[in-house]
């Protein structure tokens, strides 16, 4: 058992109990599920936001502000608990949260706190921690080289704080599941891209507020009708809130083929009500891409 389980509050579930994912597919019995559930190993997050207040570090306790010092986390990678301890060190001023990433070539972290600045004391710390770059709030404090994240054979660069599916082993599954359904598109368009897990294996147009195609806020303003009748796939990974508006668009258009990606089963099935008025749905896998939680990300093609 994980020595923060029941005290930490990352975790719903024991990942490490023989009844595991009994437990966890108990959160989706009401969903039309068609596929087998993909499990992922625990110790292969790549990121990973802890919190700090008054001076300690580490995960908040279940329902509370209370922070549990954590110095090595059994889900994560072995590159982020390897400098944990030093980050957990430095010398913590107010609160709020480190979003510590694993990138390919080294660790990223990124501090938000409503504390808009940082000390002299805290930015020589960091400099002699073994990172890549430190920022806060978006400023850097050190940086010794540019984080870079590839999907599959194509390398970015890796903005502060920017989206990531949590473990690269997830993140290559879900994209094999994209590029086989999308198998004889024509034109696809990437929506909610990010950086561009599906963009590039797809040849896709992305669009994003944020990433790696075009600038768009998808949630005020998605692709209309006109525009999506170009494409004859579109693929969706929208944050929790889903892509109520967006979905509204799809069936009125001529797209005959929509596979859409959701972290949140609630909104997947508000959205698949929409998109099933014009859709079928013809496939629906799970992914434990949160092991320990009760997050499930959802795969699903509608056509």
């Amino acid at each position: 058992m994980c020595p923060f389980f029941g005290i930490c509050g990352g975790c719903k579930y024991d990942f490490t109990s023989p009844d595991y994912r009994a437990q966890k597919i108990s959160e989706l019995a009401r969903l039309p599920i068609t596929e087998d559930a993909v499990w992922i190993d625990a110790g292969t997050r790549r990121r990973a936001e802890f919190a700090f207040a008054d001076g300690v570090f580490g995960f908040y306790q279940h329902r509370s502000k209370a922070i549990v010092p954590v110095r090595c986390c059994p889900l994560c990678c072995a590159a982020i608990n390897d400098v944990l301890p030093a980050v957990a060190s430095l010398p913590w001023g107010g609160a709020g949260a480190v979003l510590v990433t694993a990138c390919d070539n080294g660790i990223d972290i990124a501090v938000t706190s409503a504390v808009p600045y940082f000390s002299s004391e805290f930015k020589n710390a960091a400099a002699r921690l073994d990172v890549l770059r430190v920022t806060w709030n978006g400023r850097v404090v050190v940086q010794n080289a540019t984080p870079i994240v590839k999907f599959g054979d194509v390398s970015v660069e890796y903005p502060p704080g920017a989206f990531l599916q949590p473990t690269i082993v997830g993140a290559d599954i879900l994209r094999d599941m994209v590029v086989a359904a999308a198998a004889g598109a024509h034109r696809c368009a990437d929506l909610f891209c990010g950086l561009g897990n599906f963009t590039y294996a797809l040849g896709a147009d992305g669009f994003d507020i944020a990433g790696a195609g075009v600038r768009r806020d998808l949630f005020r303003n998605p692709l209309t009708v006109g525009m999506l009748n170009k494409y004859d796939c579109v693929v969706m990974d929208p944050p929790r809130a889903g892509a109520i508006a967006q979905c509204t668009e799809l069936v009125k258009s001529n797209v005959g083929r929509v596979i859409y990606i959701s972290c949140n089963p609630q909104t997947w099935v508000r959205d698949a009500k929409i998109l099933q008025q014009k859709y079928s749905l013809v496939s629906l896998a799970p992914v434990d891409q949160f092991v320990g939680s009760a997050h499930w990300e959802l795969f699903s093609l509608f056509a």
